[in-house]
């Protein structure tokens, strides 16, 4: 890579240019890309196991429905961005496969919500009202991203997590609205996810490799510009459910127009996510090796089909 074709590419992204996975591009925004999609795309795939587990156990017909298309959409998002990825790759010679298979030897990681439990039905609510909602604010940012494809998949993604993110609201309401029982279920589960969303967007301090996607713009806004965003757009909602926030810490400064708030124990779930230790982590990894091996032979039909039809063409 000479200096003039790195000041060339850099010159397309300042210009809002977006690189296409056929453009020449340096290896290390190559990586990066891969890095951010192939990690995007396996958090997709297992942000349908939480909810997954309350198919069979929701309240009504119309509950269980409306679950199952959202764990449908979730997996087929996971599919999208790794068929993204997987282009990404070509001349790295990594294949769909490999990017999944990597799940079961930690070679990826996925988002720390996916990794905790959901023991209520409180908690299917919240998952969809306050993780699909910071998703949402993520993945938003992420339209504006100096890789093309990634920014045009994202496009029908955030479409379909805002009806996500509906649902979710829809089952809070229902339970805010609901009994005393029911509404101390919610707050329990609200308490139970406010920490992990805090967590969700990333330390303060970017690592060098995140402060390197910022400089290629395939990020657009920094882990606390997310969370700021976060915080200002649940707190009110949440307030406004007749539920209390679980932070002692958290203000809002007029001046700064910044929340201050109880951080995370970033040691605690950093090494939950780096190590797969989480309360459900190797319970929903051991059921996706089990959904991903019992699957191979519709694979192999398939590549033995396409093989037949390209070799009698």
């Amino acid at each position: 890579m000479s200096d003039l074709e790195l000041q060339h590419f850099m010159d397309r992204i300042e210009r809002g240019e977006k690189i296409e996975s056929t453009d020449w591009m340096p290896d290390d925004y190559r990586k990066l890309v891969i890095k951010q999609i192939h990690m995007h795309g396996i958090s997709e795939v297992m942000g349908a196991y939480p909810e997954k587990e309350w198919v069979p156990k929701a309240p009504n017909l119309r509950r269980k429905l409306a679950l199952i298309a959202k764990v449908q959409d979730e997996i087929g998002h996971g599919q999208l961005l790794l068929r993204v990825a997987e282009d990404a790759a070509k001349p790295l010679g990594k294949v769909r496969d490999d990017m999944i298979t990597d799940l079961f030897v930690n070679k990826v990681k996925f988002h720390n919500v996916f990794h905790m439990e959901a023991p209520t039905w409180a908690d299917a609510g919240i998952i969809g009202f306050l993780v699909d909602g910071g998703a949402i604010i993520t993945q938003a940012s992420l339209l504006e991203s100096s890789y093309g494809p990634y920014a045009r998949v994202l496009q029908r993604i955030c479409a379909e997590e805002s009806f996500h993110m509906q649902h979710g609201e829809s089952v809070v309401l229902a339970l805010a609205e609901g009994t005393a029982e029911q509404r101390e279920m919610l707050q329990a589960a609200v308490n139970r996810w406010w920490p992990s969303m805090m967590f969700f967007f990333g330390p303060t301090q970017m690592s060098s490799g995140a402060q390197r996607m910022m400089d290629y713009k395939i990020r657009t806004r920094t882990n606390e510009e997310l969370r700021q965003k976060f915080i200002n757009r649940y707190v009110p909602r949440i307030l406004a459910l007749g539920l209390t926030v679980p932070d002692d810490k958290l203000a809002y400064n007029a001046e700064t127009k910044l929340w201050t708030y109880t951080e995370p124990d970033w040691e605690w779930f950093s090494y939950m996510v780096q190590h797969n230790a989480g309360p459900k982590s190797q319970a929903r990894i051991e059921l996706r090796r089990t959904a991903h091996e019992g699957q191979q032979w519709v694979r192999d039909a398939m590549l033995r089909a396409r093989q037949t039809v390209e070799a009698s063409a």
